[in-house]
This record gives structure tokens, C-alpha cells and sequence, in this order.
């Protein structure tokens, strides 16, 4: 059994510099305001999926919805040892919800095809929803295990996974092809390598081309595109015309979900009591956080 499988990625803000100054009027994130980063556990499922490769064999496909910028994002994937890249962005898509991205995420891997195993973090830092996963998953009609530390073995026609839960971990096995979304300590992610920096850091997305035909009267997109494909340098671009799906289903429109409203949060005392680690000490912060009804 050598699986195949797909990482779903995503660039996000870095929200340690979050405020309200950085949202538009319609409750969307201007991701210009803030520095774009690798989603955190969608590395380490990237790492994942990598070490499955490296036992079973199989393929790694990453696969993000996103600005063309993105691509970025996709160059890193490629340096940390995944085969291929596909990056999903029109202009349509943009200001989407859970509901509307894993809608058009599930359209680009029913196209990509021929996957058993879909891996991706369990939530991303800029919304905390982890309703993405789950949601591709139902709409692909495939089973999925979340809050993945551990894939324990990968049989021919199925998969064993440890799974964090409260006050422990179970062992599950699923039928394959599954959707999994893992935890941050399921995996350090592997540094880039140097070998494959060098291969891949000229690896452009068919937006990037384009605009290297616009500064230069030379160039042709078609040859251009040819090119880097035959160099294994072509970072496979889908827009809505490449996908099939409805119009009203996806971005702003498709979105049944806003945000209201994002503020920062800064919690801080002028004051401090200090309790002395003895039996009286324990009884004075008792019968204190009884005065605040904190407790009782």
C-alpha cells in the first residue's frame, strides 16, 4: 500500500498583531495590514503526511485556497519535501466563510482525485472555527478523525490514528480514503532542505507567469506555462473556471457566516495580593475568591 495523499495548507495573518484597525467595514480580515504566515498545524500535518511518504511511499499533494500570493506558501510545502502544489484563488472566492471555502476545497480535490488520505490542520489561527475539515469531509462524503496526535499504521484499505480527547487518547482505525485534522504536537515539522530550496524557489503559479509576461514584451504565457511544466517548476493554478462549481456558493455570497465585530483584549491588575504557600495561606485565598464570588 503506497497511500496518496493531500495536505490542505492555508497562509494566514499572523494574529499575535491582530486589532480591530485591521478590519474592513463588512467584518472581513485585511490580511494587507498583517504579515502572512504558515498556518501553524497545517504544517504539522504537511509533516505528517511527509513521514507517512517516507514509510509507506505514496505521493504528498498540498493544496491551498488563497491571493495569488499564496504561492508563497506553496514554495515552502515544496522545499519540506511535498511533491506537488495547487493553488485555488479568484477573486470570486474571497471574504468566504467555512461553509463557502470547504465547498469550493472539496471541488479542487474531487478534480485532483485519486487521494487516500486527506490531511490538514485541525483549525487555522485566524479563525479558531475547525469547521473546515469536518466540512470538506461531509461534503466529499468521506468518514473523518479529528484532533489527530499520532498515525499509528496505514493498512491497504485502511488507517489506524491516535486521537487527543479529554483526560486521554483513543485508537481508532477508518476506512479509507479519510479526512484527518491533526493537533499542533502531533509532529515537529522538518526544516527545509537546502537541496530542495535550490530547485524550487523559481517555482511559479500561472498568476505569477502572467506578470512576468506583462513586464516583458517577449514572453508568451502559453510557452512560458510549457516551460515550467516541463521543469516541474508549475505550481497548478485553479480558478472558478477550472472548477465545477455555482457562483452564488462561493465567496462573500456563499457565505452565510460574519463577523461582527473584532476587538483586542488587554487583561491587566494594579494590584496583587501574595499568598504564602502554607495551610493558612490556602485558607486566605480561599475565603478571598469567596469574597469575589469567584468561588461559592
Amino acid at each position: 500500500m503506497k497511500p496518496n495523499s493531500i495536505v490542505l495548507v492555508k497562509q494566514v495573518p499572523d494574529t499575535a498583531n491582530i486589532s480591530g484597525q485591521v478590519m474592513r467595514p463588512d467584518g472581513t480580515v485585511n490580511r494587507a495590514k498583517l504579515p502572512a504566515i504558515f498556518n501553524p498545524e497545517d504544517k504539522v500535518a504537511l509533516e505528517l503526511a511527509l513521514q507517512i511518504k517516507d514509510k509507506y511511499g505514496g505521493s504528498v499533494r498540498v493544496l491551498t485556497m488563497g491571493p495569488p500570493k499564496a504561492s508563497e506558501l506553496l514554495r515552502e510545502c515544496l522545499y519540506m519535501g511535498a511533491d506537488e502544489a495547487y493553488l485555488v484563488t479568484d477573486r470570486r472566492f474571497a471574504a468566504a466563510d467555512t461553509l463557502a471555502t470547504s465547498y469550493v476545497l472539496s471541488a479542487a480535490i474531487e478534480k485532483l482525485g485519486n487521494y487516500d488520505l486527506i490531511l490538514g490542520g485541525r483549525q487555522a489561527i485566524d479563525g479558531d472555527t475547525a469547521q473546515v475539515g469536518p466540512q470538506t469531509a461531509e461534503k466529499l462524503g468521506i468518514p473523518q478523525v479529528t484532533y489527530a496526535e499520532q498515525i499509528v499504521s496505514v493498512k491497504k484499505n485502511s488507517v489506524v490514528i491516535k486521537r487527543k480527547i479529554d483526560g486521554g487518547y483513543e485508537i481508532l482505525e477508518s476506512a479509507l480514503p479519510v479526512l484527518i485534522t491533526v493537533i499542533k504536537d502531533a509532529a515537529t515539522p522538518r526544516p527545509f532542505k537546502a537541496r530542495r530550496i535550490m530547485a524550487y524557489k523559481n517555482a511559479k503559479s500561472l498568476l505569477e507567469l502572467e506578470r512576468m509576461t506583462e513586464s516583458n514584451s517577449l514572453l508568451y504565457i502559453n510557452d512560458l506555462k510549457e516551460e515550467y511544466v516541463s521543469d516541474g517548476l508549475y505550481i497548478s493554478t485553479f480558478t472558478m473556471d477550472e472548477l465545477d462549481v455555482e457562483r452564488e456558493r462561493c465567496g462573500l455570497a456563499g457565505s452565510p457566516t460574519k463577523v461582527h465585530k473584532v476587538e483586542s483584549v488587554v487583561l491587566a491588575g494594579n494590584e496583587h495580593d501574595k499568598i504564602e504557600a502554607t495551610k493558612e495561606g490556602l485558607s486566605q485565598l480561599v475565603e478571598k475568591l469567596m469574597q469575589d464570588h469567584i468561588l461559592g
